[in-house]
């Protein structure tokens, strides 16, 4: 019985490594399909590139953060989960501050609101 679980542990570990670099080559690809389309949206003088650009940042910053959060299953020790931990908070702060980074630009692209019982 002990053999079959560690078999069942052996396979899952695999599994588990294999997601995890799936869902952070995905960020990387979003990631660098976001700053090519960013800067060939320079140099066709595109309007909305920073808002593009930050768009693209944020989504792969969420699959990265995916993948850290998946690697916590298989968290061995303290240490390695407060390194996980710090990278997580991190991760999360950036992602915070790049939403809100998008709500001003889009904010400041679509304009004051118009209030519509002024006419």
């Amino acid at each position: 019985m002990e053999a079959f679980y560690g078999i069942l542990e052996t396979g899952f570990d695999w599994l588990i490594s294999y997601a995890i670099l799936l869902i952070e080559f995905i960020g990387v690809a979003v990631l660098m399909v976001s700053v090519i389309r960013g800067v060939i949206g320079i140099f066709a003088h595109k309007r909305h590139v920073r808002l593009e650009l930050a768009e693209g940042i944020a989504l792969s910053l969420e699959f990265k953060m995916g993948g850290e959060l998946l690697r916590t299953v298989s968290v061995r020790d303290w240490n390695e989960l407060l390194i996980l931990g710090a990278v997580i908070l991190l991760r999360a702060a950036l992602t915070f501050l790049i939403h809100w980074e998008i709500g001003l630009e889009t904010r400041k692209t679509e304009g004051p609101a118009e209030d519509p019982g002024k006419r």
